[in-house]
Order: structure tokens, then sequence, then C-alpha cells
């Protein structure tokens, strides 16, 4: 079983989102510990490793491997912040 591993960064997000977000992107989260590569999921460009999942206005860009799904963002999807943070990781 996969184990999950957070950004700093993505816990201060989750803590502030409203109750009903909150549960809805935690919820998408540990779905990908059962799958992650879901039908919605899809792979970042330019990117071999890094993916992206969509939760209503919420995005999720994550990296997996056998053991572990390391989380390291999670965004407003209208917006080109998540990718701009996510330019800074690389």
């Amino acid at each position: 079983m996969r184990k999950l591993d957070f950004t700093k960064e993505v816990l201060k997000f989750l803590q502030l989102l409203p109750p009903k977000q909150h549960k809805q992107v935690v919820q998408a989260i540990f779905e990908l510990l059962k799958n992650p590569r879901p039908h919605d999921s899809q792979q970042l460009r330019k990117s071999d490793n890094f993916f992206r999942k969509d939760i209503g206005e919420y995005r999720i860009i994550y990296q997996f491997d056998n053991e572990v799904i390391f989380i390291y963002l999670v965004g407003k999807r209208n917006d080109d912040e998540v990718y701009q943070k996510f330019k800074q990781l690389d």
C-alpha cells in the first residue's frame, strides 16, 4: 500500500479551505492511494513524472512511485498560480 507525502504548503492550503471543499480535495487525495492514474488525471506537459487531478475548482499536482504519492501543490484551477508555483519547484 502506498503512503502519502505532503509539502508544508499543501498542508497549510488544506487547513484554510472551507469544510466542503476540504472534504472534497482530501477525499480525492486519498483516492489516489487506490489508483494514482485515475481516468480524469493528466500528465503535465514537459514533465515525465508529474500529474494533475482536478476536483471542482481545485487542482492537485502530484507525483508517485511504487511506495509514495507526493502531493506537491493544491490550488485554484482557474488561474495560473498553481503552475507558477510548480515552476518554482523545478
